[in-house]
């Protein structure tokens, strides 16, 4: 029996989020109706509710969310490939038409009506019997999986991710799945880079730490035209600050790669003569289309299911969003922070 109403939570701008009731939708003949079941709050979602911005692209006065796990609750019958009962991910902009919702699918409100559903394209299948925080884990994937691929890892290449959150973690896990035979994880927060090792990478906290000297000893040295360097070909900035491009242009050797996955709101500089003298390679990280990584990120799960879980450290209803939002951005204290219907 449906429900003549379901929760949904409305940004009302910095530091205000309104819990509402809504009018249950009807599902058209070319229409999905999903109910999400555990949404991740993104950073992107904490900036909004600190700061807000359009850079954000959460918007006042509308639905906000987008790593959503839903199940399929009802189907059209012009829509194909999809059955009542399936898990799916909401495919960021794609599912409503509509890239502005792009960081705004509805994945904390209960219910969503997708309009001209296609399986593969508005809805994609995730495996029903992956640990549901696992599989919540997906989004952040496909965000770590794009920055990594970029860099083209090659078995035995060694890797640094500045950023023990959940960017910097799936990018970390991602690049061991891609081959690569050490990664170190950099970070600030202790709580984390414990979570780091438990997967077996080595770790560097620079603040009680010094993180050329460890990155010396665990990669070895090389030599460049500009002295001394790490001999780890690939780095990933999750964090998008300043010290991580220092941190680079101190640690990078000849043919380094960096991917900048980490949104920098203030400009970070960086010598152009070491650049063009060590023939360094820098990417971005927004290549590849969500469906075409869905195959890699579901065998690295399903290899690893129950492995990824505990990277969900708290569960709130949609009720305590603020609060959930909160502690999301307390890095000692949460990794992953989830919205539970």
């Amino acid at each position: 029996m449906t429900p003549k109403t379901y929760k949904a939570a409305i940004f009302r701008g910095v530091g205000k989020v309104e819990v509402v009731d809504l009018p249950y939708p009807q599902c058209g003949d070319d229409e999905a109706i999903v109910r999400n079941v555990l949404t991740g709050i993104c950073g992107s979602d904490i900036f909004a509710f600190q700061k807000h911005g359009p850079e954000s692209r959460i918007w006042i006065d509308e639905e906000f969310g987008h790593e959503a796990i839903s199940e399929v609750v009802a189907l059209g019958k012009n829509v194909t490939g999809l059955e009542v009962g399936d898990r799916v991910f909401v495919n960021q902009g794609k599912a409503m038409r509509d890239m502005r919702r792009m960081s705004a699918t509805g994945g904390f409100s209960n219910y969503l009506r997708i309009p001209q559903c296609e399986a593969g394209h508005s809805l994609l299948k995730i495996d029903n019997d992956l640990p549901l925080r696992t599989a919540v884990l997906f989004e952040p994937f496909v965000i770590g999986t794009r920055g990594v691929k970029v860099l083209d890892p090659q078995p035995g290449d060694s890797a640094i991710v500045f950023g023990a959150g959940i960017i910097g973690l799936t990018s970390a896990i991602m690049l061991h799945w891609y081959g690569c035979k050490k990664v170190m994880v950099v970070d600030l927060s202790d709580f984390r880079l414990e979570n780091a090792r438990k997967f077996g990478f080595s770790t560097c906290n620079p603040s009680t730490e010094d993180l050329k000297a460890k990155a010396l000893a665990e990669f070895s040295s090389v030599q460049s035209h500009f002295g001394e360097r790490c001999a780890a070909r690939l780095y990933v900035d999750a964090v998008g600050v300043k010290s991580v491009i220092e941190s680079f242009s101190m640690l990078a050797p000849r043919n380094g790669a960096i991917s900048i996955v980490g949104v920098h709101k203030q400009p970070a500089p960086i010598d152009w003569v070491q650049v063009s003298f060590s023939n360094w390679h820098i990417h971005g990280c927004g290549d590849g289309e969500t469906e075409d990584l869905l195959p890699d990120i579901l065998a690295m799960m399903r290899a690893r299911k129950d492995e990824l879980s505990f990277l969900v450290t708290h569960e709130f209803p949609v009720e305590r969003i603020s609060e959930a939002l909160e502690l999301a951005a307390n890095a000692q204290a949460a990794q992953k922070v989830c919205i539970s219907f």
